[in-house]
């Protein structure tokens, strides 16, 4: 047992699977689960239209889960035959618990629930994974392995730490996404050109977490460096740092997403 059941592969799976390759992983040991054809998959990972069309010969260590929420419940029990054998599941959908995810499979599946985000797309997501008692701690380091294909992991021992986490960095994105189109809307605002407002600000937030990731500095000391004493930075830091400015206004938000994760979690 050694090869790796990709159900689903879509943004998420195929970003993945592409990680994968480019690890190492050998095509051959990889089975695709797509009705679709899949635009552009690599030569020589098979793909198979549903559940009963998986080789029989096909014992994977490993099948990822990477379906929609919505559809779970019914495309998972289909795979429930793999965990008798000994699979490790690895799910990336948002919303399923273990339990849930365990429940779907037989009730004695070894079960890591996990939640990346989108900028996986592109190598540089971050994986906060959370394993029931099942899970050996092969299967863990095989997991971490698969994942860190696509970026940064981590684990916490508490489910319920799960959904703070889809609140910071599943959702976390669109809040960036939605900080540059402010600022570019602010810029145009103050009489900039639209097109050159939207392009300073993309590319500030792009190098701003270029700089991050290569900075030792914190978050808080990269502020300051760039914050003059009375200058400009600390005029607009003023207004964004107030009793009722972004921290508050993002405190809010991570506590509604977090709220609602619970909710459809159950």
């Amino acid at each position: 047992m050694n090869g790796i059941l990709l159900v689903g592969c879509g943004k998420m799976g195929g970003a993945m699977l592409v990680g994968w390759l480019q690890r190492g992983v050998a095509a051959a040991d990889v089975v695709v689960v797509e009705p679709n054809p899949v635009p552009g998959l690599p030569a020589g990972v098979r793909q198979v239209t549903d559940a009963t069309a998986v080789p029989a010969d096909f014992k994977p260590a490993l099948v990822l889960l990477a379906v929609k929420p919505q559809v779970m419940d019914t495309v998972a029990p289909a795979y429930a035959a793999y965990a008798g054998s000994g699979a490790c599941f690895l799910s990336v959908a948002a919303g399923k618990t273990i339990a849930t995810l365990n429940g779907s499979l037989g009730g004695s599946a070894a079960v890591v629930r996990s939640i990346p985000n989108t900028p996986a797309a592109v190598g540089e997501g971050i994986t906060i994974a959370c394993a029931n008692p099942a899970v050996s701690a092969t299967q863990r380091k095989f997991c971490e392995s698969l994942l860190s294909a696509v970026g940064e992991v981590g684990w916490v021992e508490d489910e319920g730490l799960i959904d703070a986490v889809t609140a910071v960095s599943g959702s976390g994105p669109a809040y960036v996404f939605w900080l540059t189109e402010c600022m570019a809307a602010a810029g145009a605002a103050a009489g900039l050109p639209a097109d050159l407002a939207a392009r300073l600000a993309r590319a500030t937030v792009i190098g701003s977490g270029a700089l991050m990731k290569q900075s030792v500095d914190s978050p808080e000391q990269l502020r300051k460096n760039v914050t003059s004493p009375n200058g400009t930075t600390q005029a607009a830091l003023d207004v964004l740092m107030a009793g009722d400015g972004l921290g508050p206004l993002m405190q809010r938000a991570i506590a509604a997403a977090t709220k609602r994760s619970r909710e459809l979690a159950g």
